[in-house]
């Protein structure tokens, strides 16, 4: 057990070290305009299961949203802002409890940053335009990059498509 937790340090550090040679997620030449608003503006906005989740970087209980077990062809957005972050084609089931992605529409469209909350260390997953916390990215997904954007529905909006 003590091993396990050794490599997946490992892991996690060398995950960091690629995010931060290759500034993944978050290029000079970015086409995301940065969107501001109040707190206040945004509770008018949001439900506050999405406030807590996305301005206070909450998470959604395992197995309550509406997303984890939808598999509709579509897209899917920041429920906050509408931006584009994830395909239904790279979405699967993984059995963690919430939405899960193998890979991002866009690197321009999220941030990627590490998450030291709750005494552990992770990757946590954000809105590029509007800086919406949305989840959290792990090395157990599948072949070929082997990513988990696990993501809180209540984070996202679908739209099907046409």
């Amino acid at each position: 057990m003590k091993i396990r937790k050794i490599v997946l340090l490992i892991q996690t550090i060398i995950l960091f070290l690629l995010i931060s040679v290759f500034s993944f997620g978050q290029t000079g030449d970015s086409t995301i305009v940065k969107m501001k608003k109040s707190n206040e503006d945004w509770k008018m906005q949001l439900t506050p299961l999405q406030f807590n989740i996305l301005r206070e970087s909450g998470t959604e209980r395992p197995f309550t949203g509406k997303y984890e077990n939808h598999f509709e062809s579509g897209k899917y957005y920041c429920a906050a802002c509408g931006n584009f972050l994830f395909s239904s084609d790279k979405k699967y089931h993984s059995g963690c409890g919430w939405p899960s992605f193998s890979d991002i529409e866009s690197k321009e469209n999220i941030v990627i940053l590490e998450d030291t909350s709750l005494g552990m260390i992770r990757t946590e997953v954000r809105c590029a335009k509007c800086d919406g916390h949305l989840g959290h990215l792990f090395k157990d997904g599948p072949p070929p990059a082997g990513l988990r954007y696990c993501i809180n529905s209540a984070a996202l909006r679908f739209i099907p498509a046409k």
